[in-house]
């Protein structure tokens, strides 16, 4: 098994008493999705996923808490599963199966830290086994005039049609069978990307003769046997779809949907009664909450919850789901994201691609 240099070793261990901010920075330069905490002797103490750091956060942490709050809502526990540096290639597949675990950090005899090897590394071409259906059939309308003649996702940001960066991001990420549904301006879209193929992609088409909602398309799909991930046409974003789909099998959800953290000052002394009565004010009180970031991974037996050729909505299918007892779960974006739905939206979308606050 080929070992980490020291350089990569620095973008892949990490000090116990870092913050969570760092070790997502650390998760982004390594594109492994984990760190390893060690201590001052470089010997493995515990690991930490990204999956970790978003139920971390979704418990209430915040990006600049210490790791070992991480390792309080780690859910498989503290002591990490590892192996010999020179462990064979089916061993350590077996303990990624056994464990349900895609990495595995490599020890001497000392416990010393001396490399990481990833479900990717041992199987390199293993895709994602995701489809993806962009929603882009929306009318734009708080976008007008800008959108008078063209549909919102074809928008140039930076001189690039927002729906083809989220093409070519879905691309990146292993996805090729990309469904978009269309009514508002349909053939400008399939008129520029046609079946995909010059991106690298294969795209079809799922035209709403009138409009179904944020998920009522989907039931026009022909029986998809992968998962699904739904991203509405106006987002742009740099939000590691791999990581979501880890964190969606790990959660063994039924539908995961994608969160942003939205903080809201009230600018006036909050009154908290029991009827008549005054409990407490509280001055100017900062409020905070998840809200629906449009970006989703489905199993193909949700589709059967959605009345074919009716308007039905994302909110109306999770809450099919939760009555269903079905598994249903967020994941918190602490990634750039941005909804282009509004003039001043579109303004900063362009600004920080200028600037270089989005890359992607």
């Amino acid at each position: 098994m080929k070992l980490e240099t020291v350089q990569e070793l620095t973008n892949i261990c990490i000090p116990v008493d870092a913050s969570l901010r760092q070790a997502m920075e650390y998760i982004d330069r390594n594109s492994k999705g984990i760190v390893l905490i060690t201590d001052h002797e470089h010997r493995l103490v515990a690991t930490i996923t990204d999956g970790d750091i978003r139920r971390a956060i979704l418990a209430g942490c915040n990006l600049e808490d210490p790791l070992t709050k991480v390792l309080e809502h780690k859910k498989h526990g503290l002591q990490p599963v590892v192996a010999r540096y020179d462990a064979p290639r089916e061993a350590l597949l077996q303990l990624m199966k056994q464990n349900a675990i895609q990495q595995i950090p490599l020890v001497d005899d000392s416990g010393h830290v001396v490399g990481l090897v990833t479900i990717q590394d041992l199987i390199p071409e293993e895709s994602l086994a995701i489809d993806a259906v962009i929603m882009a059939g929306g009318f734009g309308t708080r976008l007008h005039p800008l959108t008078l003649d063209t549909p919102k996702p074809m928008l140039p940001i930076g001189g690039e049609p927002l729906l083809q960066r989220i093409i070519r991001q879905l691309r990146q990420h292993g996805i090729r069978r990309i469904t978009i549904t269309t009514h508002y301006h349909a053939e400008k879209i399939r008129g520029h990307f046609g079946d995909g193929k010059h991106l690298g992609v294969e795209i079809s088409y799922i035209h709403e003769e009138t409009p179904l909602g944020t998920a009522g398309a989907l039931s026009l799909l022909d029986s998809p046997s992968n998962t699904l991930l739904v991203i509405n046409g106006d987002i742009l974003t740099q939000v590691d779809f791999r990581d979501m789909a880890a964190y969606h099998r790990e959660q063994g959800a039924s539908l995961t949907v994608g969160v942003r953290k939205y903080e809201l000052q009230v600018p006036y002394g909050v009154v908290e009664s029991d009827h008549t009565y005054v409990q407490r004010i509280v001055e100017k009180p900062d409020l905070c909450f998840f809200v629906n970031a449009g970006i989703y991974l489905l199993e193909p037996h949700t589709l059967t919850m959605i009345p074919k050729g009716r308007r039905f909505h994302m909110t109306d299918l999770i809450a099919s789901l939760i009555h269903a007892h079905k598994t249903v779960v967020s994941f918190p974006i602490v990634e750039y994201w941005l909804d282009v739905g509004q003039p001043v939206d579109y303004e900063r979308a362009e600004n920080d691609v200028r600037l270089g606050r989005f890359a992607a």
